[in-house]
């Protein structure tokens, strides 16, 4: 998700990004019912074990985000782990649903965010990363930071 003017980010999945491949983004709305809005902008949501799925009918639900009651919602609160519709042009679900049909990915929520005062939903068109590849990914990150404190070291020696 790129930083832009007026984006609130509400929850990030960051398990998604050790666990998968992240091969493509996007950007889609999502139907929310009643005090849902509100316990998201309170940040009681889990993306952790989420996932997008396909319909019958050729819709995009997810799955196994937990959006907590709303404290002062009553009855008007929903369950907390329904199903909910992800809200995309016609053309990127087919495009997305050939690819998980066709080459094996899987569709993970990463980001949940505020842009313009609606709730998004950065969706990754992901693969499944093996233990070697998490290791590898480890690596690269140490290497990464080992990098950065000895020039940054060296930068106040002289």
């Amino acid at each position: 998700m790129p930083e832009k003017i007026g984006i609130k980010r509400i929850a990030e999945n960051r398990k998604a990004r050790h666990e998968y491949f992240v091969i493509e983004t996007y950007e889609c709305g999502i139907e929310l019912k009643g005090t849902e809005v509100k316990s998201l902008r309170a940040g009681a949501v889990n993306l952790k074990d989420s996932y997008a799925t396909f319909s019958r009918d050729m819709q995009l639900y997810i799955q196994g985000m937990h959006i907590s009651p709303y404290e002062k919602g009553n009855i008007f609160n929903h369950d907390p782990l329904r199903t909910r519709k992800l809200l995309l042009h016609k053309r990127e679900i087919l495009k997305l649903w050939a690819a998980v049909q066709r080459d094996g990915y899987t569709l993970v929520p990463l980001t949940l965010y505020f842009a313009r005062g609606r709730v998004k939903v950065e969706l990754g068109l992901c693969k499944g990363k093996k233990l070697y590849d998490k290791r590898e990914s480890a690596a690269a990150r140490d290497a990464a930071r080992d990098i950065d404190r000895a020039t940054k070291s060296r930068r106040y020696d002289d």
